[in-house]
């Protein structure tokens, strides 16, 4: 099984995440646009993907 570096879906999630806190606070009504990226940007930088 071949080890693959996960720094850059790390990134991608907290920026996602970053996306999220601020439609949560901004535009209440649209953050569940960003929790397909938050959920799978974890995922992927968990590794589970």
């Amino acid at each position: 099984m071949e080890h693959k570096s996960t720094a850059k879906y790390w990134v991608y999630f907290f920026i996602w995440l970053a996306i999220l806190i601020v439609l949560l606070f901004v535009y209440r009504q649209f953050f569940w646009l960003a929790l397909p990226g938050v959920c799978t940007y974890f995922a992927l930088a968990m590794n589970i993907m």
